[in-house]
Formats: C-alpha cells, sequence, structure tokens
C-alpha cells in the first residue's frame, strides 16, 4: 500500500511539472514597503534614492537607481509603520514602464533610466543600469510608453565597447555606484593604479631629460641643435608611454 502511494505521489509530481506554465511572464521576487515622494508614481516606475527620499528617476544612466514598483508582487514585506508607501522590488523580475527614446529593446538588451520620469530606455553606453529586458519593445512614437518584463538587477555595467564610451563619463557614473562588486571594484583601482604609475613615470623621466638637456646646451652651445633634437625625441617617448598606460587603463575598465 505504501508503495502504491508513494507511485501515486510521484506521477502526480510529474504530471504537475509537466504542465505548462506562464511563471516567465509574471513577476518575482520580494517587494518591500517604500515611502514614496512623487504623487505621479505609479506600477512599472523606477525608483532612485535622493536626499529627499525615494523619487522617480529623471536621469539616464542614474546611479542611485533602487528598484521598481511592483503592485502584483510575489511576496510583499510591508512595514506598517510607514504611510504612503508602495511596493518595490529591487531584485527579480518585474513589469517596468519603458520608452523608444533611445531605440528599440530587444530580449536580452541592458535597460536603464531615462529623462522621462520614473520610465526606462535601451541601455547603450556603460554606466548604471536597472538591468535585462526579457521582452522586446519597438514602438515607432518614443513619446509612447509601454511596459515589458525586466530582469531587475541595479548595477553599474561596462559592458560597452567604442567611442561612445567616453572615459570621463564612466568615471563620473562610477563615483556615484554604491554597491559596485569586489571585482568591478577592484578593476577600478587596478586602472587608476596604472593611470598614476604611467603619468609619474613619464613626468619623473622627462624631467630629468629636460634638465640634463639645458645642463648640456649651457656646457656645450654649439650641440644645441641636436640636443634640443634629443629633448624633443625625449618628449615624444614619455608621451608614447603614458598614452601606453592610461591605454591599459582604459582597456581595463570597459573590458
Amino acid at each position: 500500500m505504501k508503495h502504491l502511494t508513494l507511485v501515486a505521489s510521484v506521477f502526480a509530481l510529474l504530471i504537475l511539472f509537466s504542465l505548462p506554465t506562464n511563471g516567465q511572464g509574471k513577476p518575482s521576487g520580494v517587494a518591500i514597503s517604500i515611502p514614496i515622494t512623487d504623487e505621479d508614481a505609479v506600477d512599472g516606475n523606477i525608483i532612485s534614492s535622493s536626499g529627499e527620499g525615494y523619487i522617480l528617476t529623471s536621469t539616464p544612466y542614474d546611479p542611485t537607481i533602487f528598484g521598481v514598483i511592483t503592485e502584483d508582487p510575489s511576496v510583499y514585506i510591508e512595514n506598517i509603520n510607514l504611510t504612503d508607501t508602495k511596493p518595490v522590488i529591487t531584485s527579480g523580475k518585474a513589469y517596468v514602464r519603458v520608452s523608444t527614446i533611445n531605440g528599440a529593446i530587444s530580449v536580452n538588451d541592458f535597460v536603464t533610466s531615462s529623462e522621462i520620469p520614473g520610465v526606462a530606455q535601451k541601455a547603450t553606453i556603460n554606466g548604471f543600469i536597472l538591468g535585462t529586458s526579457l521582452e522586446s519593445y519597438s514602438e515607432v512614437d518614443s513619446n509612447e510608453i509601454g511596459t515589458i518584463l525586466i530582469s531587475v538587477n541595479p548595477q553599474f555595467t561596462s559592458s560597452f565597447l567604442g567611442l561612445r564610451g567616453n572615459l570621463v563619463q564612466l568615471l563620473r557614473d562610477a563615483g556615484g555606484v554604491y554597491n559596485l562588486s569586489p571585482l568591478s571594484s577592484f578593476r577600478y583601482v587596478l586602472a587608476a593604479i596604472i593611470g598614476i604609475i604611467s603619468f609619474l613615470l613619464g613626468f619623473i623621466y622627462f624631467g630629468r631629460v629636460a634638465r640634463s638637456g639645458v645642463e648640456a646646451m649651457g656646457r656645450n652651445p654649439l650641440a644645441s641643435r641636436l640636443i634640443q633634437l634629443d629633448i624633443i625625441f625625449n618628449l615624444l617617448l614619455t608621451l608614447a608611454i603614458m598614452g601606453v598606460g592610461f591605454g591599459i587603463a582604459y582597456l581595463i575598465l570597459i573590458l
């Protein structure tokens, strides 16, 4: 009898797991109650943290992205001591309001905040992102706001290559990130060390060459022409050394 019960239980589980599900299309993750200062905040809006509290994001690649308002989360932990709160997911799957203001969104594209308050856009350069799209969105009118499922995981990314990844902007955005992973932190530290060492080596080397060149011209004015050419050559060599160092630091940041 026990064997029959066990077989029946296993058979029932197999049938249950073989049934088609639409879990891919449902929000998942734990939502917590967060007081939102913006009265216009609705389901699917991106929230960022600020000195004034939690507000709708309104800056592309906002380094203070906190999460997404989700009115129908899988699990909701509510703080009854707070007022004017909304359920916010900081990690998991959530339906997010999006726009094609920065191009059509395909599956597995990175998405980030935009200049439209609380609305996401496609990420095309290095910076802070909200997560990865699980659905596509290709509305022709960029003023239209749609909703797609996003795998929410706010983090800084440096996966984009090319000239569009401005180094100064990259460092500025990275400076505003509060939850860098250990690997990302190591990359920034290593890049900074290499850049500083390259600058110091170039500065010290050229300083010595320039000083010795001036002294040589004082001792032998007739050879000043050759000495000047030697100083110029060493200046170009110094710039090349510094350029290689900065180039290596830049590659560490973007690769």
